[in-house]
């Protein structure tokens, strides 16, 4: 897993002027979390690639970027970012065709596949991915990003060529380009759904997960290489489940793939223990075992632990007994109020993000428990995504949330934190809350979307419900849990990888039909049947229970400790956007910290992305 940038200019020499090799090379070094181990770049005329290497596979081989040539010339640049998990199938195909391997990774492999099948190739690869083919022989640019957009890239097309990397930070370190965010810009950030394509900062496009953009002389142009279809299921109940799991079992043991110390993410609940579980059985009948694993907790927890509606039971004990379960060296990263609240921290998961997310200690956590891990791992496998593939949310199973012509989860965005808890934009000004018009906003969102359905024909009306709620988690909601993953991950240089994001395992089980995905009458139904036989019945039971947020009550006073000091400076570039009446109620003695610990966490974030970033908003 790496980080990845570059710069195409048509009407430049970029090999010319030192000063434009120093841009790259500062365009690179904002990538170095993402690539601890080493970098480099490659500059053409019209071309400059940087790369910063976290070493998976094939430490000493796979170098970048990676070129190859023929006769003295260059054919081919590839600056990388991600996993292909049939690496080894596909180098066997090559060979079969011609060509000579000088390195044994998955890089050179996903090089080669270009120069045989050009950008056909993107449909023969299984993996998590992001990466840059520039052809020196046709002169033009390719980005392409994985199917379910596991890897982030970017790009900002400029008038002459594009500057694109993995993270937006990468394209900002170039001195032509300003964080510019308007009104559009500030609604993507704000109304919790992720629109494909869109970023918040203006003229900054995403690659779209499945998707190839090419960048030549007459313009840009993006094709879709993959999408969810529409297909008739056929298979019993009982093939169905055992489709899950031979899949899952074919998955899993590809991801184990890594020439690094590998580890499992362990919360308790169904998914990671189905993914930890078949992780050690893998790894057993390798006789690699036992399988590592991690969970979160904070300090106090069992007794400030207080179930609600959003969380019956804390994740402690269920990871522990999946630990003794499967024989897994566990490791517990604890966290207490200090560390959830440190200014450094927040500003580390800023610097992660590039943006500000306003869901405070979950990414704080997040973040501290990756740094744990990476202590011991390189690798880790996360049960990300079962919930929206296998329908394990509240929002499938409730009628109103079935029902609300919204994306469902937003009816719940009060709720991240736990019951009573206020929406994030509390704290905004009524005037600019009136402008951004969020619900409005969603609407228009929800319409798109729902536009892109593939649907069948004569599914009855529940089915078919069912299936656009499938398709707006997989294609909406998801994206944002992987970005979160993603950016506190690999702020530490730790790869994640992410077993329910296999295009064929979500392909299957999104044609499922919702009858078979709920045949028990729970949510989760085919994954538990699928799994059910190496977890503890415990835990194979348990209800769905989100990311943990502390209980600590410290932590939302600290929290409102630290918006007082904003407040008293005057100067803050946050206050602008702020409403002064509710930022007194927020700081009133009676009002419950917990209750406004989102809204806080977001004016914080607001205020700290204002001032280092430098952003101009144009409202």
């Amino acid at each position: 897993m790496c980080g990845i940038t570059g710069w195409v200019a048509f009407e430049r020499d970029l090999t010319a002027d030192l000063r434009d090799r120093a841009v790259l090379e500062a365009m690179t070094a904002t990538q170095i979390c993402r690539g601890p181990d080493a970098g480099g770049v490659h500059l053409e005329p019209h071309a400059a690639l940087g790369h910063r290497r976290l070493a998976v596979i094939d430490i000493e081989g796979g170098v970048q970027p990676m070129t190859i040539e023929h006769d003295g010339r260059t054919l081919a640049a590839l600056t990388y970012s991600g996993e292909v998990y049939n690496h080894n199938a596909l180098r066997e195909e090559l060979e079969a065709a011609g060509h000579r391997f000088r390195t044994r990774s998955d890089t050179e492999v996903v090089l080669r596949s270009y120069l045989e099948w050009g950008e056909g190739m993107a449909e023969r690869l299984n993996g998590m991915f992001a990466f840059a083919i520039w052809d020196s022989r046709r002169e033009e640019l390719l980005l392409i990003r994985d199917r379910m957009g596991v890897k982030p890239l970017y790009y900002h097309p400029t008038p002459d060529g594009v500057l694109f990397g993995s993270e937006i930070k990468a394209i900002l370190a170039h001195p032509a380009v300003r964080p510019v965010v308007d009104l559009d810009g500030l609604r993507e950030m704000l109304a919790h759904t992720r629109t494909p394509g869109l970023t918040p900062y203006r003229g900054v496009h995403e690659v779209r997960p499945g998707h190839v953009v090419r960048v030549r002389r007459a313009g840009v142009s993006v094709r879709r290489y993959w999408a969810l279809e529409a297909r008739e299921h056929t298979d019993s109940l009982e093939n169905t489940i055992a489709t899950v799991r031979a899949l899952l079992e074919d998955i899993v043991h590809r991801q184990l793939d890594a020439d690094v110390p590998l580890c499992s993410l362990l919360s308790g609940g169904l998914d990671s223990s189905a993914v930890t579980a078949l992780a050690a059985r893998a790894l057993d009948s390798a006789g690699a075992g036992p399988v590592r694993s991690f969970s979160v907790d904070f300090a106090g927890q069992a007794g400030n632990f207080h179930a609600d509606a959003v969380r019956q039971t804390p994740d402690g004990p269920y990871a522990r007994l999946l630990a003794r379960h499967v024989g897994a060296d566990h490791h517990v990263v604890e966290l207490d109020a200090a560390d959830l609240s440190d200014q450094a921290r927040r500003g580390d998961v800023l610097r992660a993000r590039d943006l500000p997310a306003g869901v405070g200690d979950m990414d704080v956590s997040l973040l501290l428990l990756f740094k744990g891990v990476r202590e011991r791992s390189t690798v880790a496998l996360s049960g990300e995504s079962a919930d929206e593939l296998f329908g394990g949310y509240r929002w499938f199973h409730d009628p109103e949330a079935i029902a609300a012509e919204t994306f469902p989860w937003t009816l719940g965005l009060t709720t991240i934190a736990g019951p009573g808890s206020a929406p994030r934009e509390r704290l905004l000004d009524d005037g600019l809350l009136a402008k951004l018009d969020l619900d409005g906003y969603r609407r228009t969102r929800y319409r798109e979307a729902l536009a892109e359905v593939p649907h069948l024909e004569h599914a009855d009306p529940l089915e078919r419900r069912m299936r656009e709620i499938s398709y707006l988690n997989l294609t909406r909601f998801v994206c944002i849990l992987l970005d979160r993953k993603d950016r506190m991950s690999m702020a530490n240089g730790l790869e994640v990888r992410v077993p329910f994001c296999d295009h064929r395992l979500v392909q299957y089980v999104f044609n499922t039909p919702w009858a078979m995905k709920s045949f028990d009458g729970r949510e989760k139904s085919l994954l538990r049947a699928a799994v059910r036989d190496v977890l503890p019945d415990e835990i194979a039971d348990r209800v769905k229970s989100p990311y943990p947020v502390t209980a600590d009550p410290r932590y939302p006073e600290v929290l409102r400790a630290e918006l007082a000091g904003l407040v008293a400076r005057h100067d803050s570039p946050a206050l602008d956007l702020l409403d002064r009446r509710r930022l007194a109620d927020a700081l009133a003695p009676e009002t419950d910290a917990h209750s406004v610990r989102l809204a806080v966490d977001m004016a914080l974030d607001l205020d700290a992305w204002l001032t280092e970033y430098q952003v101009t908003l144009e409202l």
